[in-house]
């Protein structure tokens, strides 16, 4: 049965944690999980991943087995509310993870984040076959995406998806806007 603290919103237990550990030391655990896909932090992964963490510890087969991606996913989840530039190369390298979830989450840390240095690996998102992946990776290019990451937007922007369509429309505009000039002719 959990608790209050796991019944609490991710952002509030991530929060606590940094309160309790500091804020650093909370994002380089999440960024050595990310780079392991580990379960051997229980604590920080119970805080992480809340009453489905609890539920995969209790089970008596390991966690690991069959649902191998919620560590790093979880993990780059807890980076939207702690961060240290130190995680940045763990974020990077999650965009390339063969989970949909982890690179999703990762794009997504990109963009909160702003982290510049995932531009080509966020570019190359665009053509992911999940379309979530493909909107949050719209998403983080809005923020980090440079000129040479304009085919990318355009890609997005005439996906077949409709909700990634919005976002690489909504890409191609904060780029174009952020860098002061048209992408649309790139």
């Amino acid at each position: 049965m959990a608790d209050a603290s796991t019944e609490a919103s991710p952002a509030q237990r991530v929060r606590a944690l940094c309160a309790a550990q500091g804020e650093a030391s909370v994002a380089a655990e999440c960024a050595e999980i990310m780079r392991t896909g580990s379960w051997e932090n229980r604590d920080l992964l119970v805080v992480l991943g809340g009453r489905v963490a609890v539920g995969e510890y209790a089970r008596t087969e390991p966690a690991q087995s069959d649902l191998s991606y919620w560590a790093p996913t979880w993990a780059a989840r807890g980076l939207l509310y702690a961060w240290s530039d130190t995680a940045a190369p763990a974020v990077v390298a999650a965009l390339t993870h063969e989970a949909w979830r982890v690179r999703e989450m990762a794009a997504k840390v990109v963009a909160a984040r702003e982290i510049g240095s995932a531009g080509d690996a966020v570019a190359a998102l665009a053509w992911d076959p999940v379309p979530r992946v493909r909107a949050a990776a719209a998403r983080a290019l809005r923020v980090v995406g440079e000129f040479e990451h304009a085919s990318a937007a355009l890609a997005l922007a005439h996906d077949s998806d409709v909700q990634v369509r919005v976002r690489g429309e909504q890409a191609m505009a904060g780029m174009s806007a952020r860098l002061d000039r048209d992408l649309r002719d790139a």
